[in-house]
């Protein structure tokens, strides 16, 4: 009994001399905080989805107060709104920044893109374009697993089962970029939003050559180059079998549209401008 008592005394020694370092350790090394950190971090959604480029929201927080401006530090979650707020705190003027939406850069409908191979393996986009071309035999498109919609937090992805491919709700989307990282074949990009939320934007990646990419997708990119030659600002070229429209130049005019004989290139919107009006 007298040494189970002497053996509870020394833990309990121990135990209050191993506080009692901790505790002057902490005192000798204790930082203090910028108030501000907290404040930011506060203010942010809590995420932490990386789409400002750091580790988490207290990460970014961090760097805001490091850096005094928001020169080049943006939280697309936050949006315009949430990084003026960050600017009062900091007593800095806030940065205008472009609304940025994730659009997919693909148009291979279950109508478009006959299966014509079994897969039998882990549903994962990953994986299925590490084995095998895919069931579709793009190798280009979209695989239609789901991983963008696995890694989105915001809920602003999700399957459509008619066509196959994943939607992006407009509303929701922050453009984090956590699809456009997960996706193996790059098939997300982030896209102004627009004026007027108007966008246009080519639903392609297949670089194959036109009677090729037809083959295996009838709303492939030929590279045909009939929406360069229409396009009247210059915001189209065409590389590798392929067209792009560069959003800075684009003034969603429409016409590309309509000069498009795959129907390759899609709008978020349905009426079409004149040109005129695009100009204005």
């Amino acid at each position: 009994m007298q040494s189970i008592f002497l053996t509870l005394t020394l833990l309990g020694l121990l135990g209050l001399i191993g506080a009692l370092v901790l505790y002057v350790t902490a005192k000798k090394f204790h930082v203090d905080e910028d108030p501000r950190i907290e404040a930011i971090a506060d203010m942010l959604p809590g995420a932490n989805c990386g789409g400002c480029g750091y580790k988490g929201c207290r990460d970014f927080a961090g760097a805001c107060v490091a850096k005094g401006s928001l020169d080049g530090i943006f939280c697309p979650v936050s949006g315009a709104d949430g990084m003026a707020k960050i600017a009062a705190i900091l007593g800095v003027e806030a940065v205008e920044t472009t609304r940025n939406i994730a659009v997919l850069k693909c148009n291979g409908t279950c109508a478009a893109r006959p299966v014509v191979f079994e897969y039998d393996g882990i549903r994962s986009c990953r994986i299925m374009d590490s084995v095998a071309v895919g069931t579709r035999g793009c190798s280009f498109g979209c695989l239609g697993c789901g991983d963008c919609v696995a890694v989105c937090k915001f809920g602003a992805l999700s399957i459509d089962t008619a066509d196959g491919l994943p939607k992006v709700d407009t509303e929701k989307c922050t453009a984090c970029g956590s699809c456009v990282a997960e996706c193996p074949r790059n098939l997300i990009e982030l896209r102004p939003a627009g004026p007027r939320d108007r966008r246009v934007w080519v639903a392609c990646s297949s670089r194959d050559k036109g009677a090729v990419a037809r083959k295996v997708c009838a709303n492939a990119c030929i590279g045909c180059g009939k929406c360069a030659k229409t396009c009247p600002f210059g915001a189209i070229t065409i590389a590798d079998n392929l067209a792009y429209i560069d959003p800075e130049v684009c003034k969603t005019c429409g016409k590309c549209i309509n000069a498009c004989p795959t129907g390759a290139i899609h709008a978020s919107f349905t009426s079409l401008c004149t040109e005129s009006t695009a100009q204005k």
